[in-house]
């Protein structure tokens, strides 16, 4: 064999073994680095220091996919224009196929741009808000495990013998990175999420009366409260508005989850303002309407308050879009349906009362729409009429409300709760 030949072999040799140590150096320093934190501000950071180095890049980008926008964002620029990243986040996004980095996005290739003004797919509006001037780039996908996260730009770069495969295990790397990062905020943003919720359902209970069980004089009440989330819109309340009587009142706030329970914490803070020494439930039904008429549209509350004598057990009534009551005798179970005006919070009203008058042993049971449109696994709704014969069926029984709350649980098992439930249940002693 040719010595000279047999020399030029070992060179290559020598300098293409040379190449993958560089090579391996450079993604262990690259891994080592972008390993170090799981903040994604700083993981950013480090990604574009990093890549600008290794390509001796004068600039660098990253712009993430955002899944519910289905656009590019600039999450993160480095160039000697400091305020040049701020801009881009603030005012430039790219659609998928928009620019370079929306084809690169779109089909998933590296591509390496040598002059861009030659090339139609450039985008300029970035350069024109920020000045700087862009005259090659090479941009790459990165591809995690849920699919696209973003695209990768590195602007400018003062060499051209670029090493296309040390460039995708960088990015390959750097969308490992970014996704484990982005797995970490969103764990971090879920358990935040979770403490708040918890928070909130501690302090929305507190609101309620502390125990389910009121008695005085001759009535006695008790309720059953379950929300469909941690947090939800139902409410009820037991009161002394004046001497020797006991107010009653139930409620169901439009929506769900924590905005349903934040207008819950603030129509029961209102509501014992507005009924203190106040004996008249349709006074109160007008004055809390005029104050949640005031509040976010769109945003409702069906209610019923009554005020009872403690005594005589004659009472006043006062509803608000409500369901009907079912008043328990000792003949019969009635669906009590009374006039009634609008929802509380949407238009003026003068809410009517209605007089009832309760005998020995009579019962109200009072309910929000949860009760009776609980769905089973086949999608089908128990119903108000069978939640009225299951009443009858056990009119005389002691714990009711417990076992007509049992039997919707029952019929809706296997099947996620979708609206809050809440019985009241009034008793003359």
């Amino acid at each position: 064999m040719d010595n000279n030949a047999e020399t030029t072999v070992q060179q290559t040799y020598l300098k293409n073994l040379e190449k993958k140590v560089e090579d391996l150096r450079i993604l262990t320093e690259v891994s080592a680095t972008i390993s170090s934190t799981l903040d994604m501000k700083e993981l950013m950071t480090l990604v574009m220091e990093k890549a600008k180095s290794v390509m001796d890049a004068e600039a660098c980008s990253i712009l993430l996919y955002n899944r519910d926008t289905g656009k590019l964002e600039f999450e993160v620029a480095l160039c000697n224009e400091g305020e040049a990243s701020d801009l881009l986040k603030k005012k430039i996004t790219l659609d998928i196929g928009q620019g370079i980095a929306g084809w690169v996005a779109e089909n998933r290739e590296l591509l390496i741009i040598r002059d861009v003004k030659s090339d139609k797919r450039f985008f300029q509006d970035a350069d024109k808000l920020t000045g700087f001037e862009t005259r090659n780039l090479i941009a790459a996908p990165l591809i995690g495990r849920r699919g696209l996260i973003g695209v990768v730009e590195l602007i400018n770069l003062k060499r051209e013998d670029y090493d296309l495969e040390l460039i995708r295990m960088l990015t390959k790397q750097f969308a490992i990175a970014i996704e484990n990062a982005l797995y970490h905020t969103e764990s971090l943003e879920k358990e935040r999420l979770k403490q708040e919720i918890e928070i909130a359902a501690t302090l929305q209970k507190s609101f309620l009366p502390e125990s389910p069980v009121f008695r005085k004089g001759n009535i006695m009440t008790a309720a059953v409260n379950i929300p469909a989330k941690q947090v939800g819109g139902d409410l009820y309340d037991f009161i002394e508005p004046v001497d020797g009587k006991v107010g009653v009142f139930i409620g169901d706030v439009s929506g769900k989850g924590v905005s349903a329970a934040l207008y819950m914490a603030k129509i029961i803070s209102d509501f014992r303002y507005l009924a203190h020494e106040v004996n008249s439930p349709e006074t109160v039904m007008d004055r809390l309407n005029t104050v949640l008429s005031r509040t976010p549209r769109g945003m409702f509350l069906t209610a019923i308050y009554m005020i009872i004598d403690t005594v005589k057990c004659d009472l006043k009534v006062s509803v608000a879009g409500h369901p009907p009551f079912l008043w328990i005798t000792g003949k019969e179970v009635k669906v009590t349906s009374l006039p009634a005006g609008p929802p509380l919070g949407i238009i003026p009203e003068d809410y009517p009362v209605s007089r009832l008058s309760l005998n020995k042993g009579d019962r109200l049971i009072l309910l929000t729409d949860g009760v009776f449109e609980a769905k089973n696994r086949e999608g089908g709704r128990i119903g108000f009429d069978a939640v009225v014969d299951f009443v009858r069926k056990h009119a005389a029984d002691e714990n009711i409300i417990d076992k007509l709350t049992d039997h919707v649980n029952e019929f809706s098992k296997g099947v996620e709760q979708t609206d809050d439930l809440t019985i009241v249940e009034v008793r003359f002693l």
